[in-house]
């Protein structure tokens, strides 16, 4: 699994659009969240809600795309002094360790200025929020596998495996269980202990692999809820 080794084997992700506004001082601010797969869907994303706010004063964003330190950020102030509202959004996504994401802070202006400070402080709470109503999913790179298992343990496989996250994508019933096992990079020592243990050493995981991988979603989470 040589391959693995510079990938990120996890991160959280928007699964859908959230959206919160609030008013400081007569600025209304409207803060708007969504997923970006590359630089073109973000930007999209942020066209759209200028195209749908187009009356707005300002039309600040950010942008996290590919999980881990490496990853693309991007994000502009729109007309605000230099500092204040892009890179303040970014912050807060990166706060929340979400990748392909995007966030757009929309201001009306009110007629009273806000100082740096304040402007800082207006919209990273217009990411917050916005998050806060933001769909989030875990996304996990997992490694296929087949197992052949008696059927005295077949139950205790079936009750151990999915709270260690492993999702258990098929068995078929013959003179043993024979599963189809899909189990994330970053567990696999965790997971052959267990198999091994559940087992009395029937199954050796590092001899059951099929070759193929994928990224699968967990159950959809709150932004709001992430630890």
């Amino acid at each position: 699994m040589d391959q693995s080794t510079s990938r990120v084997m996890r991160y959280r992700t928007p699964a859908g659009p959230g959206r919160a506004e609030f008013e400081v001082k007569r600025s209304l601010f409207i803060g708007s969240a969504g997923a970006a797969s590359d630089a073109k869907a973000a930007q999209d994303f942020v066209d759209a809600v200028r195209a749908e706010f187009s009356d707005a004063t300002h039309h600040a964003w950010a942008c996290r795309l590919e999980p881990g330190p490496q990853g693309t950020i991007a994000s502009s102030d729109d007309g605000e002094p230099g500092g204040t509202a892009g890179r303040p959004m970014l912050a807060v996504l990166e706060g929340n360790e979400l990748a392909y994401a995007v966030v757009v802070g929309t201001r009306y202006y009110g007629g009273i200025k806000l100082g740096a400070g304040g402007l800082v402080r207006a919209y990273s709470q217009a990411a917050r929020l916005a998050l806060a109503q933001t769909p989030v999913e875990e996304r996990i790179w997992h490694r296929l596998a087949e197992i052949d298992v008696d059927y005295g343990v077949y139950g205790a496989l079936r009750r151990a495996l999915p709270p260690v996250g492993v999702r258990i994508e098929a068995d078929r019933f013959a003179e043993r269980v024979h599963l189809t096992l899909a189990v994330p990079y970053d567990l696999v020592e965790r997971v052959e202990g267990l198999l091994r243990d559940l087992t009395g050493g029937q199954v050796a995981l590092q001899a059951c692999w099929l070759g193929e991988e994928g990224l699968w979603a967990s159950p959809v989470v709150r932004a709001g809820e992430m630890g």
